[in-house]
């Protein structure tokens, strides 16, 4: 198992396809998934499959990270990066269960992400995107350091885009 990131609580590794089931649970919640534009997994197989074709590590040397409590050893969540051919930009991203919400692991695993980012990849610059909606993730997304860039259109919603430069 390859670990990228250790923080004082978090380990982030790559994704496994043992990951499946919590991934699948992950997107149960409509409140988890209320401003991502996804869909969830109609079952543990089809996150199984999501899994199994995920290529940003290959394709990218990077991605979205499974996020580990090191005390419970529990998956919680997912953080990491994600580069985006289309707009030829990095953005950062996260998503915890429910639960975890509230406990600083958005905030801790993402500035780990953006120091990984830009010590390691050698980035110039990393954004983040969230539904106009999503205070929680617009909260995080200031908290670690980005500003406000523009507002965008998202799965037909309005959204904003924030950014960090190196």
């Amino acid at each position: 198992m390859k670990f990228i990131i250790e923080t004082d609580r978090l380990l982030l590794r790559e994704f496994i396809l043992d990951d499946a089931e919590k991934f699948y649970q992950l997107n149960l919640n409509p409140n988890v998934i209320k401003y991502t534009g996804n869909a969830a997994f109609k079952s543990i197989e089809e996150a199984k499959s999501f899994l199994e074709n995920y290529n940003d590590y290959k394709t990218n040397g990077y991605g979205r990270w499974a996020v580990i409590n090191k005390e419970s050893n529990e998956f919680i969540g997912w953080c990491g990066l994600k580069y985006g051919e289309l707009e030829n930009e990095t953005d950062i991203g996260f998503r915890f269960f429910e639960e975890e919400w509230n406990k600083g692991y958005a905030t801790e695993s993402a500035i780990a992400c953006l120091k990984y980012g830009f010590e390691v990849l050698k980035l110039n610059r990393i954004i983040g995107r969230a539904m106009k909606e999503n205070a929680a993730s617009i909260k995080v997304l200031e908290k670690i350091g980005l500003i406000y860039e523009t507002n965008c259109t998202f799965e037909n919603k309005e959204a904003v885009i924030y950014k960090i430069e190196k």
